[in-house]
């Protein structure tokens, strides 16, 4: 009896210990909490007042080597297929590490990763950077703030995009506003320009447009409640949804959960910045329920 109870003990404690070393959680109270992995410096949750608003496939796979299916999972240094990798870029399944530690600043939790280059990176983009990765858990408002740095003496150039997953109850009742006017790149429709006409941007359809020169803030109505994403050198937003037929074909993306998500990304992608040596970028988001 005592062999199975210190076998069974055995078997949560290395659960434990595999779970701390994968990912980290802020929790302001049980109600407003976060949790991050270090794979991709990925947040799979965020819990505001108690309900979830990130959403994450049932079907994500953690291995640490294949990107997280949801959440909001970082792309650098290339949107989209590349050439040179993996599609998004690397940042996304690299593991991050932990440069300040969790701690409370006023009402606020704050913690800080970091990705530097290195051999693997250096075979595909063979540059030298390094990324910090600020996130900040607030009461119903959740900051993420990635800082480029080109720490080498080459200057070198790159998009960037956070890839925010949104739950939502019923895709059918959702809207995005505060994009009229505004020109847009349709990769359903091969990448033709457009421009929006629309007040509010509703789904029932594979969606998949990259929205140039929008205004700092834009408001997301989930059918329950307003979210405001308000965002600082990310120009671009991306609204993603998969719907029907290439839900199917996604392995790690089950069938019905299109219903479920929508993708709203602010991004730095229909041009790419450039960085010279020893300079700089802070690219942020705040989201507020």
């Amino acid at each position: 009896m005592d062999y199975m109870f210190y076998t069974k003990q055995k078997v949560l404690n290395e659960k434990l210990k595999e779970k701390m070393e994968n990912k980290i959680c802020l929790e302001l109270d049980t109600q407003n909490k976060v949790e991050v992995f270090f794979h991709g410096a990925t947040i799979t949750s965020w819990v505001c007042d108690g309900k979830e608003k990130i959403f994450l496939s049932s079907k994500s796979v953690f291995d640490n080597k294949k990107a997280i299916r949801g959440g909001i999972p970082i792309v650098f240094p290339n949107f989209g297929p590349w050439e040179k990798g993996p599609q998004h870029g690397f940042a996304r399944i690299k593991r991050w590490s932990l440069k300040d530690s969790m701690r409370k600043i006023d009402d606020k939790l704050r913690v800080v990763l970091f990705l530097k280059d290195d051999e693997e990176t250096h075979a595909l983009w063979n540059y030298n950077f390094e990324l910090e990765y600020e996130i900040i858990l607030g009461v119903k408002t959740l900051e993420t703030n990635l800082i480029v740095k080109n720490i080498g003496t080459d200057e070198f150039d790159f998009t960037a995009l956070l890839h925010t997953y949104l739950k939502v109850d019923d895709i059918g009742k959702v809207s995005i506003n505060d994009l009229k006017g505004l020109n847009y790149i349709d990769k359903v429709k091969n990448g033709i320009s457009e421009t929006e006409s629309r007040e509010a941007i509703t789904i029932d359809q594979e969606f998949d447009r990259i929205y140039k020169s929008t205004n700092d803030t834009i408001s997301i109505n989930s059918g329950d409640e307003i979210l405001t994403m308000t965002k600082y050198n990310l120009p671009d937003i991306v609204i993603w949804n998969p719907w029907i037929e290439k839900s199917k074909k996604m392995s790690d993306f089950d069938d019905e959960e299109y219903k479920r998500m929508i993708c709203v990304e602010a991004g730095r992608v229909s041009t790419k910045l450039i960085l010279k040596s020893n300079e700089k970028i802070t690219l942020a988001q705040k989201i507020q329920v």
